[in-house]
């Protein structure tokens, strides 16, 4: 979790707090008394019930069922009888409100969170999506630092997918993928920013960076799948996204081309 909404989340919890002993106090001072004051614990207990779950959502309400006969005992001709009727009302009623209250807080977070997640990684492969990979070139552009941007395209996924399948092809997506991702460090962005179309971008330096091509080419060659490479690096072949991306993408057509024509002169042979 993040410090802001870990800040935010204690603030809330602050103000119930406040909440709570505001309410307490007003109920010690002037009773029940006509004024419906117990309502007011409602407000803590759905402050509490938003920025946490269910569960706490129910304490929450717990909580304010045992501190609204606590304050009226203690207010001026106040009755020492806990267990009523209304008493046993009131704690379903928060209890409830705080659960009911809790409950969908949490759920809109989680479905929150999987709508970002959906917004910036691919459905398939679970990497980063192009927006991701648009984002981060920007960024590093802007940066100034040099880095090297690797293009990776698989090779032959029309004739997978008419041979064996979209299923298949899928498949070989998803592996392309896993090598992509277990062949780099964990704060290097690694996307899919078209149908068999990948995207790295690494601070290796562009020889380190062909090794890195080299050996996810090896690791994929055990699985009879291949990816054709094009590496551009920053600032050497380009200081602007358009440019790197441009010229990136020719030398992988140049990879594709060259990979083609060495199978067509293989299959003469």
């Amino acid at each position: 979790m993040s410090a802001a909404p870990l800040l935010n989340r204690r603030l809330v919890l602050g103000v119930a707090a406040a909440a709570y002993a505001g309410v307490f106090a007003g109920l010690a001072l002037f009773g029940g008394n006509g004024l419906g004051l117990g309502h007011c614990f409602y407000v803590p207990i759905c402050l509490v019930a938003l920025v946490t779950n269910a569960v706490y959502g129910a304490l929450a309400g717990a909580v304010a069922a045992g501190l609204y006969p606590l304050a009226v005992i203690l207010a001026p001709g106040g009755t020492p009888n806990l267990l009523t009727e209304s008493s046993g009302v009131r704690l379903v009623m928060y209890t409830l409100v705080g659960a009911l209250v809790g409950w969908y807080a949490s759920t809109n977070r989680t479905l929150v969170a999987q709508l970002r997640d959906h917004a910036t990684h691919d459905f398939l492969t679970a990497l980063g999506n192009a927006r991701v990979f648009d984002e981060e070139l920007a960024r590093r552009c802007s940066a100034g630092r040099a880095f090297t941007l690797v293009l990776a395209d698989m090779d032959d996924l029309k004739q997978v997918n008419d041979t064996h399948g979209h299923e298949a092809g899928n498949a070989a997506l998803r592996r392309a993928a896993e090598v992509l991702r277990a062949h780099t460090a964990f704060d290097e962005v690694v996307a899919r920013i078209g149908g068999d179309e990948f995207a790295i971008v690494t601070e290796l330096a562009p020889d380190r960076a062909a090794l890195l091509c080299a050996r996810i080419s090896r690791t994929l060659a055990a699985d009879d799948l291949h990816l054709s490479f094009g590496t551009t690096a920053y600032p050497q072949d380009g200081t602007s996204a358009v440019e790197l991306f441009r010229k990136a993408d020719d030398r992988l057509f140049t990879a594709k081309l060259l990979s083609r024509n060495r199978k067509s002169f293989v299959a003469l042979g």
